[in-house]
């Protein structure tokens, strides 16, 4: 006898799902999250279509997992009132040809765009934030802008998810939706831990960041810092592109760390390159809750990190270190290069806090219970 939740929990597993994001050039942490929520999704039965903003990285690696992604050509990142005007047709034409159960929109401009398009033709959807347009950090121009406009289309989704109580209560704060309507599903990733060993007989302790070389990220600040402290033994790995890079190159060379920091550029074997690392760095301005630190810690990497946004959401204080100024950064910086004890102590606590709380599995769960509730 199968009983009510158990009938909805088949039923949705049919559910055709369409994905819809921004940007398809740059890998940035929403694209990870939706490429894993759509490979998680299909291995449970669900019939998933994807499409993203322009052509790029997203579909190469989208088409190595089996994804298939369809490119829109008017969905940019920047407000183009042309383009804007030209992608509420774009989308709504692949809409009514896919004929999708339920819409599922990832960053800002898909989310505000799609959420019109999706209420004029009667498709239920659900928005994703990946951390507000108008969170701390942002022009205070660009937030009142993005403000008012996610006001004006919350009530247009079923669900909003949030990837963090920290923007839960920050939208709500703002006057974005209501309680009932945004959920907090913290973003979940696939297990990195393959076997890796790590290598504990190195003389310099193994730094590592990996980020976009981009706002909000602060690879700048974690070189200037790390140059005060040359009386140590560390390495610095910095994995990631992006307009900032050549600037910060230039800064690590004028300091004299040309021989210890490692600029790898954008890496397709992360998980090979955090294994051989000590310590994960994240310095940020604003965040939401990232991915990045929740891969550290499936590969038992303690975890020095800006307290932004979501992250004292990740990292407790067995498992790794909130900064907030650079005396912080520095004191943390030293305690993780001097200490080899601590590092092992709050790298197994790190993993530990990954099985209970940030697997993708967990990820998916709590993600298809929205799905039922935003299709009864």
């Amino acid at each position: 006898m199968v009983d009510k939740y158990e009938y909805r929990y088949l039923e949705a597993q049919h559910l055709k799902v369409l994905y819809v994001i921004t940007r398809s050039d740059v890998m940035g942490g929403a694209s990870v999250h939706l490429l894993d929520l759509v490979s998680g999704l299909k291995q449970r039965g669900y019939e998933t279509e994807v499409l993203a903003g322009g052509e790029g990285v997203l579909q190469t690696i989208a088409q190595a997992r089996g994804i298939e992604v369809r490119s829109l050509r008017y969905l940019v990142r920047n407000i183009s009132p042309v383009s804007d005007f030209m992608a509420f047709f774009e989308l709504k034409r692949h809409i009514k040809q896919i004929n999708p159960d339920l819409v599922h929109l990832h960053s800002s401009k898909a989310g505000l765009i799609g959420r019109i398009v999706c209420a004029y033709l009667r498709v239920p959807c659900v928005f994703t934030a990946h951390g507000w347009a108008f969170t701390e950090g942002v022009s205070e121009n660009s937030r009142k802008i993005y403000k008012t406009l996610e006001r004006l289309v919350a009530s247009l989704s079923r669900r909003i998810i949030a990837v963090s109580e920290y923007d839960r209560q920050l939208a709500l704060k703002n006057g974005v939706g209501s309680a009932e309507l945004i959920v907090t599903v913290r973003n979940g990733v696939p297990d990195k831990n393959q076997g890796y060993s790590r290598d504990t007989g190195q003389e310099s302790v193994r730094l590592i960041m990996v980020a976009r070389f981009d706002a909000p990220k602060d690879q700048k600040r974690l070189i200037a810092i790390l140059a005060t402290l040359k009386h140590l033994k560390w390495t610095l790995e910095l994995v990631g592109d992006g307009p900032e890079l050549l600037s910060a190159q230039a800064l690590s060379n004028s300091l004299g760390l040309q021989d210890r920091v490692i600029f790898s550029g954008a890496c397709s074997d992360v998980p090979a390159r955090l294994s051989k690392a000590d310590a994960f760095i994240l310095l940020s301005k604003w965040e939401g809750l990232p991915l990045t630190i929740l891969e550290a810690m499936s590969l038992n990497l303690p975890v020095i990190a800006s307290d932004v946004g979501g992250v004292n959401e990740t990292i407790d204080t067995e498992s790794g270190i909130l900064v907030t100024d650079d005396y912080s950064i520095s004191k943390a910086l030293t305690l993780i290069i001097t200490r080899p004890e601590i590092r092992i102590s709050m790298g197994n606590a790190a993993r530990q806090r990954y099985e209970l709380f940030f697997t993708v599995q967990r990820m998916l769960d709590d993600t298809e219970a929205i799905y039922e509730e935003a299709i009864r």
